[in-house]
This record gives C-alpha cells, structure tokens and sequence, in this order.
C-alpha cells in the first residue's frame, strides 16, 4: 500500500470526518470518446479503478453525466461494496444530449432527479460530497446560485447529501452559497498556463476550503510549454508529472483529480505526488502564465 507521504500528503475536507490524500482520482476518462458511451475497454477501466484504490486513492471525483451513466456503473461494478474511508465527490447541474452536447441542468426538478441518479448508479444510500456545476467549461458564468444551492441544502437536510461543493463558481458565488450552507470544496479551471483564479486559491487556503482544479493538464488542449519541456528535462520526470507536482507545490490547499483510463498513466500521476521541484525551477515554472485576479 502506499503511503500517504506518497499520495502528497492529506487534507481534510472543513465540517466533515472525510480526510483525503491530495493525490486523487478523475473518473472522466472512464467513459467512451468525449465523455460519451460506454469505455473502449471496459476490462480496463475496472483495473485502473482498482489500482487507484490499492495504491491508496481515496478520493475519486466523477459525475452521472460522464457518459451518461456509464462512469458511475464502471465505479460501483470495480469498488462497490465501497472501502472505507474512500470519499466519491459528484457533481449535479448538467445533463448530456443525444448528440454528446453538454446542456444545462440547474432546475429544481433537475437538480433532484441528478441526486437520485447518482445514488442509484453509485448503489449509495447517501451522497459523500455533491459539487454544483454552475459555469461552462472553460469558466464561471456570473449571477445568483441562491435557488441551486437551496435545493442542495434541502437535499442535505433530508440526508441524500453530507456535504455540498461548487464547481465553476467566483468568489461572490462562493459568499452566497455560504450563506444559505456550509461548502466544503470549490473545484475549478485551474493549471499551470491557466492562473486566473491565484488569489481565489489563497482566499481559500485562509478558510481551510480545498480547492480542486479540474483539466489540471490542460484538458481537452494538453498544456505545451518550452519551459515546461526544460524543467521535465532537468528532473528526469515527464511534463505532465512536472505540471501536476508544480500544483501540489502552488498551495497546500489543493487537491489532485487528473483523470486517465491507462494504468501505465495513472502510475505516471501517482509518481508525480513524491516529485520535488527546487524553488528556482518552480520560480520557472510559475512565470509560464502571470498570476491574475479572479
């Protein structure tokens, strides 16, 4: 079993008993081309849910909309009766179209019939952590989440939901959601080249709210760096391990969900947890994009 020292160390989610290790898991990639359908390999996609777990993952991040559905089948079919101590975050606010499209999904009714979704494919009784997707893909969408965010508090209080998390949301969307309840992580755009939310990060270390980047290698647009290329060179590491271990470096906050359906990958991305980066590469590193303000 691997240690936690190598998994980046734990943190542990604020209001909860659920402590994770910052090297986590993104159940995406389980899913066919673009998130949609079943995986290529479906033998494949159970051995690498396995092997995160043996290596000691215990935080896999997933949604009832990759695929849909098919990557929560994939993860009760792998791990359920589920480990204790594993923490399965979802998130709720969009729904697939017939043509792969992403649509949004943030009505009451919307909202309920996710839950209900993700507990029945995940054979839970109860949700460990529920992010509300509020923006697009590539960022927030400005305005009220007061109504989204009351359902999931109403969805808490009747214990479909331990915890609730956002998920592309600003800073004046995270004080209003704290209003009306306790948020327990915030999981947005955020990687090497893509920097916007510097000071978002560091307002939340101050609150002890874990912040989750998601395309934490680029996405859908793999990162590409000439500086990156050097500092993979210098530490005999690949530029994918360099741009997870610099995050883990960038705040002690923030946690790791790269996602992939190879074991050779995610041996990668394990790897990239115990990588050390001297401070004056880091420095290197961190002018790829200058930091801005959210």
């Amino acid at each position: 079993m691997t240690t936690p020292a190598h998994l980046g160390g734990s943190y542990t989610f604020p209001s909860t008993t659920h402590t994770v290790h910052r090297m986590g898991y993104g159940a995406m990639q389980l899913a066919g081309p673009h998130v949609f359908g079943p995986p290529r390999d479906p033998v494949a996609a159970v051995a690498v849910l396995r092997r995160a777990i043996s290596a000691g993952i215990n935080h896999i991040d997933t949604s009832d909309f990759y695929g849909p559905h098919h990557t929560n089948h994939i993860i009760r079919q792998a791990l359920h009766p589920y480990p204790a101590g594993l923490v399965i975050v979802t998130k709720l606010g969009a729904r697939r179209g017939p043509d792969a499209s992403w649509i949004p999904a943030r009505s009451r009714q919307d909202l309920i019939a996710g839950a209900h979704d993700n507990l029945r494919n995940l054979a839970l009784d109860t949700l460990d952590i529920v992010n509300l997707r509020v923006g697009g893909i590539q960022g927030p969408i400005p305005g009220s989440i007061d109504e989204q965010v009351t359902v999931l508090a109403e969805l808490q209080q009747q214990g479909l939901i331990r915890h609730i998390g956002l998920s592309n949301v600003t800073p004046t969307q995270l004080a209003e959601a704290q209003s009306i309840a306790p948020i327990v992580c915030i999981q947005n755009f955020y990687n090497l080249a893509n920097r916007a939310d510097d000071a978002f990060i560091d307002d939340l270390a101050q609150q002890g709210i874990p912040y989750v980047p998601f395309f934490p290698l680029g996405g859908f647009t793999p990162l590409q760096s000439s500086e990156l290329d050097t500092a993979a060179a210098t530490l005999q590491a690949t530029p994918m391990q360099v741009a997870l271990a610099w995050l883990l470096h960038r705040s002690p906050n923030i946690l790791l969900i790269p996602g992939t359906s190879s074991l050779n990958h995610l041996e990668e991305n394990l790897k990239a947890a115990t990588l050390q980066i001297p401070h004056e590469i880091l420095n290197d590193l961190s002018a790829i994009a200058a930091p801005s303000v959210s």
